[in-house]
This record gives structure tokens, sequence and C-alpha cells, in this order.
């Protein structure tokens, strides 16, 4: 059997958002219902700044599965190249063969942002028009244009620690989108009158403080994939109502929730559900136009999975 090779410029192509937030969303309902199987990736620390992930699991018992092989050099931005490196191998559920190799940069930068965009969906007011970008990065693209897709966007403002990089990329948002994009100097001033907030950095050290964030925003919490780094301090996550992606990765490798645990601040019961199981009704996600929501996002392979198999199933 030949191994079919769907490499970035394809992924780029079919992986429209339009197609990858329905997938996803579908994915982490079945994730959550425990019908897919998998384990938590497996993270080798190369060097500062350079990682190595192992990310194995199927969709069902008798299902696509596979598994995601994956760097992360977060030195490749100022390189102008992606910072995720990797494929993911799919194999065929019938006999068990390897059938298809994706380029698993593009797919993590359009799935991640995918995932953001559905639990933003779930969780942020039906009213909020203005997007916080904090960080300058790939994601920070990828989140504007997913967000775009599931609330109506009239503003969107970007922080980065390089403010000409930071200019520069709102330049670049004004000519894709026709709305108002802002480069500021502070952080604090990114999220001030944000609805909607999304953390994409590489920072070790929180970026974003709780004093900050007024009643009713929403935060995707995302740049943080292993324990250790926190983009958000620990009076955000307790002001929060928090949500994960995947509980037990959360408890394991939840970098803001395990750092507001280990000073005291909060058990893991304050972790109120995973975003599967409130979009399939099972757990109340915003119960008033006061809260504030957090949705932390590992990334799971069973998000890789499922958009990988939709491109090989549906190549034709």
């Amino acid at each position: 059997m030949s191994i079919r090779i769907i490499d970035r410029e394809e992924v780029a192509r079919r992986l429209t958002y339009d197609v990858c937030i329905p997938i996803v969303r579908e994915a982490m309902i079945a994730f959550s219902r425990g019908e897919t199987i998998q384990h938590l990736r497996s993270i080798l620390t190369l060097s500062e700044g350079r990682l190595f992930g192992i990310m194995p699991g199927a969709m069902g018992a008798h299902a696509a599965f596979g598994a995601k092989l994956i760097s992360v050099f977060h030195g490749n931005a100022a390189k102008g190249i992606q910072s995720h490196q990797g494929v993911v191998v799919l194999f065929d559920p019938e006999s068990g063969a390897p059938v298809c190799v994706v380029h698993a940069g593009e797919l993590t930068a359009i799935r991640t942002a995918a995932a953001s965009a559905v639990a933003t969906d779930a969780l942020a007011r039906p009213d909020a028009t203005r997007l916080a970008l904090i960080g300058t990065g790939e994601q920070a693209g990828t989140h504007a244009r997913a967000i775009s897709k599931v609330r109506r966007l009239e503003s969107i403002v970007v922080w980065g620690r390089s403010p000409e990089r930071a200019r520069a990329f709102a330049e670049q948002m004004r000519r894709e989108f026709t709305i108002p994009v802002t480069a500021v100097p502070a952080a604090e001033e990114a999220v001030a009158q944000a609805g909607i907030v999304c953390t994409v950095t590489s920072s070790y050290d929180p970026v974003v403080m709780g004093k900050w964030i007024r009643p009713g925003t929403h935060l995707n919490v995302v740049g943080s994939s292993y324990a250790g780094p926190a983009e958000i301090d620990g009076e955000l996550v307790v002001r929060s109502r928090f949500f994960a992606d995947s509980r037990e990765g959360v408890l394991r490798q939840g970098g803001e929730f395990l750092c507001a645990k280990e000073t005291g601040l909060i058990g893991d019961e304050h972790i109120l559900g995973e975003i599967g199981q409130v979009l399939a009704g099972e757990v109340e996600g915003r119960r008033s136009a006061e809260d504030i929501t957090v949705y932390k996002s590992l990334g799971h392979v069973v998000q890789d999975l499922a958009t990988a198999w939709a491109l090989y199933a549906n190549a034709g």
C-alpha cells in the first residue's frame, strides 16, 4: 500500500477554518465522552526553547489511529519559519498499515486556532467584538482568522515584546481584515477593553495579570503546552471559570493551573470541566455576562487525527 503525503500547501489550501472548526468541535466532544484512546504527550526538552513531543492516539477502538511527532523551536519565529515542525502519521483502522503522512506544522497552526474558536463560541459573550492578541507569532494570525469565524469582530489590538514586530503584524492584519487593527505598547492596554483575549506567547512568566481583566472577558490561554511556563497569573486563574481541553492534561501539564495550585490558591476542583463537556451540554459554561472564562488549551492528538483523517479520507 502506498503512503500518501499531504504537504504544507495542501493543508493550508484545504483545511479552512470553516472546515476545521466543526471537525475539532466534534473531536473534543468525542474525547470528553471517552470515545477516543490516547496517552498524554511525551515531551523531550532538548535545550532551552527546543522541545520534541510525541502524541499517540486513536479516534476509537475501530477508527483511525496514529501519532504526531512534533518539534517546537521557539527561535524559529525570528528566522521567519514555523516554530512547530513535524508530521502526523495516519494508520488504516482495518489493516493497521500506515497510509498517510501530513505536515504537522501547518495542521497544528490551524487546528489550535480552530479549537480556540470552538471554545470562544461556547464561552465568550455573544456581544464580544474586540479581540486582544498577546503575542505576534504565527498563532496570533491564525487566532485572528479563526475567532473572526465565531464572533463579529469590530477591532483587534495586539501586543508583543518587540514593538517593531507588533506594528508589522498589525499592518499585515489591517491588509487582511476590514476592521481596525492596532499595536499597543503594553499588554495591560491590549486587554483593558477586550471581550476576547488570546495569549499565544512563548513566555515562561505571566504576561497577563488578573487585575487587568474586566468582568465578562473570555480568555484562550494557548502558548504554554507543558508544566512550567505560565502566561496568566494565579489571580486570573482564581477569578475565572476555568475550563480545559483535557482535565488530565491540565492536571499534569497545565502551567498556569499548576502554578496557582502549587501556591495554594486553588485545588483540582477549580477545573469546572472540559470544553467537550460544555459543548455537549453536560457542564455549564458561562453563567452570566459578568463571568470571566478561561479555556486552557494544551492541544490534543485527537484534534490532529480528526483533521488529518478528514484531509486523507476526502482527498478526492
